[in-house]
């Protein structure tokens, strides 16, 4: 084990995790008056609450995020590429400028589109997911799926616990495989941190919700999400890093092309999610935000012997599984309560 290892793993890796959770518990706490005042979010038709509830403590989340990563990077001697921490502050002033007052979706778009661009086209040329493509349509490919990613976090923040039963168990499966050594320890340190400031911030937000993320969490934790899942696929490790957010990708995607099939202004506010529809047909909030959570339990144990067993058939069988299990999630949600 060497020096950078012993400074990450084991009680270094907890007291991270921790801090955390203690700065985004107490920064969502002690903002929640502030926020009552200037970001209410009022119910609507497409809502799943139905009372005003005040929105962007992903305020809280990112800051406990960025902080504990950086001065734990600081301690162990790792480098957490400055264009990403940039980048994740700069969309989240545009998320949080979206909680405030609603902005234009090309001006979203746009500024998305720009900070997912500086961390991929700044990552080093050596890292490839699919070396027979060219690099700058490999690179332009990478863009296209992380402005997609940071949005359909944002579109799967809908219902209480949601963000947390997705992100806990896949920066806890990204931590696991960093210790094991099948991830860089900058993608580490973001993932252990994220991990903390979500279960920090799970207490505010389980039903009834008294606080939301807003668009300045969720954007900017697509974005640190999507920067690990990429850092794992560059170790080679695709597989797994499509599994651990296999349910978001499927149901936020699936809902996507349905609407376009119907010709709907799919860029807008909707209730045609399946974790919706599943409110829709009769599960309570814990009932689907649970069954969401055991989901990716599953999945992140399914993205983790793919990377440790290291078969091309295990891969095969795990990719099948992950697959099985998502539709079988979505199915249900899709259907009547005891149908």
């Amino acid at each position: 084990m060497n020096s950078t290892t012993e400074a990450l793993a084991g009680a270094p890796v907890l007291l991270a995790v921790a801090i955390a959770a203690l700065i985004s518990a107490l920064v969502t706490w002690t903002s929640r008056p502030l926020l009552q005042r200037y970001a209410l979010a009022r119910p609507n038709a497409r809502s799943s609450h139905r009372i005003p509830t005040p929105q962007g403590a992903g305020i809280a989340v990112i800051a406990a995020t960025l902080i504990v990563a950086s001065l734990w990077a600081v301690w162990a001697d790792v480098a957490i590429p400055p264009v990403l921490i940039g980048a994740t502050v700069l969309i989240a002033l545009v998320g949080f400028a979206d909680d405030i007052k609603s902005l234009p979706v090309i001006v979203r778009l746009v500024l998305q589109a720009a900070c997912v661009g500086a961390v991929v086209f700044t990552a080093p040329e050596s890292a490839r997911i699919v070396p027979a493509l060219p690099l700058a349509l490999e690179r332009g490919l990478i863009v296209l799926a992380g402005v997609w990613f940071v949005n359909l976090v944002n579109f799967m923040d809908g219902l209480d616990l949601m963000t947390v039963a997705e992100v806990v168990p896949v920066t806890a499966a990204l931590l696991l495989l960093g210790i094991l050594g099948d991830l860089s320890w900058p993608a580490v340190l973001i993932a252990a941190a994220l991990c903390g400031a979500m279960l920090g911030f799970a207490p505010f937000n389980r039903p009834v919700a008294r606080v939301f993320l807003g668009d300045v969490g969720s954007l900017p934790i697509g974005l640190l999400l999507g920067w690990c899942l990429l850092e794992l696929a560059f170790r080679g490790q695709t597989a797994a890093a499509l599994l651990l957010p296999a349910y978001y990708l499927a149901d936020s995607t699936i809902t996507l092309f349905r609407r376009i099939s119907r010709r709907e202004p799919f860029w807008s506010a909707h209730r045609t999610h399946f974790y919706q529809r599943a409110t829709d047909n009769g599960f309570t909030v814990k009932r689907v935000v649970g069954e969401a959570f055991a989901l990716n339990l599953v999945l992140a144990l399914l993205a983790i012997v793919t990377v440790r067993a290291g078969s091309t058939t295990i891969t095969i069988v795990s990719l099948l599984a992950g697959a099985g299990a998502v539709g079988f999630v979505l199915r249900r949600f899709s259907r009547p309560q005891g149908s």
